[in-house]
């Protein structure tokens, strides 16, 4: 179930309700902050990708190391969507592809495990090692 709601209380009922693999998509930074902090799920979905949107710095991946820490602490996984990247035009694909590839490195740096939409386990193996995760995290990494 992916819980796509911004209002935080609306997240935290539905997380109560829903059953598991509960993935919430990613808003804006304080939304992801709260959300992380209360925990309860799985997977938090596509923090680079609302960088993107809200017009943040363009190296501004939506992901920093208190976030990473904080979703290693309540084992929650930062998640890619292999089929929205698809989606994008080539410049905005090749922005997205640098937002994961500095969220790998941030995850890796906090021990936050890894989780793809859209991809099988090979893909993903594949995609992961192609973008500088670890043989470590590419084991860990929850396919969905």
């Amino acid at each position: 179930m992916i819980i796509q709601t911004t209002n935080l209380e609306k997240a935290k009922r539905e997380i109560k309700i829903a059953q598991a693999p509960i993935v919430i998509q990613a808003q804006n930074e304080e939304f992801n902050r709260k959300i992380l902090e209360h925990g309860n799920f799985q997977i938090l979905l596509s923090p680079e990708a609302t960088a993107g949107k809200n017009k943040i710095r363009q190296t501004d991946s939506g992901l920093n190391h208190v976030l990473a820490k904080i979703a290693a602490r309540n084992k929650v996984a930062i998640g890619i969507d292999l089929r929205e990247i698809s989606k994008l035009e080539k410049k905005e694909k090749a922005d997205s592809l640098a937002k994961i590839r500095q969220n790998i490195k941030i995850c890796r740096k906090a021990k936050t495990k890894l989780a793809v939409s859209g991809a099988t386990n090979q893909e993903a193996g594949n995609l992961l090692q192609s973008l500088g995760a670890s043989t470590q995290q590419i084991k860990e990494a929850i396919v969905f």
